[in-house]
């Protein structure tokens, strides 16, 4: 599982192509949660995620959605800037 991002105690991760299922998504890691996002709308999938970690995480997957999107197609995973 690649690690795409961090920031503010969030790991933003990409699961290899092969053992990940459709909708393209990411997955945000905190301490205590670990929830999909969709890389088309940055909205959480399923679980819980703290409210101000949940909105920054939409803001990351909003800002770098054409990224995320070329990297779920290809298999090429590569680190993106922190959010600031």
């Amino acid at each position: 599982m690649p690690t795409i991002s961090s920031f503010y105690g969030i790991i933003i991760v990409m699961y290899l192509r092969g053992k990940e299922h459709n909708p393209p998504h990411i997955h945000a890691i905190t301490q205590d949660f670990d929830a999909p996002f969709l890389i088309e709308t940055g909205e959480i999938m399923e679980g819980e995620f703290p409210p101000k970690a949940k909105s920054m995480v939409k803001e990351f997957v909003i800002t770098y959605r054409e990224e995320l999107e070329e990297m779920w197609n290809t298999g090429v995973y590569y680190k993106l800037p922190p959010l600031k």
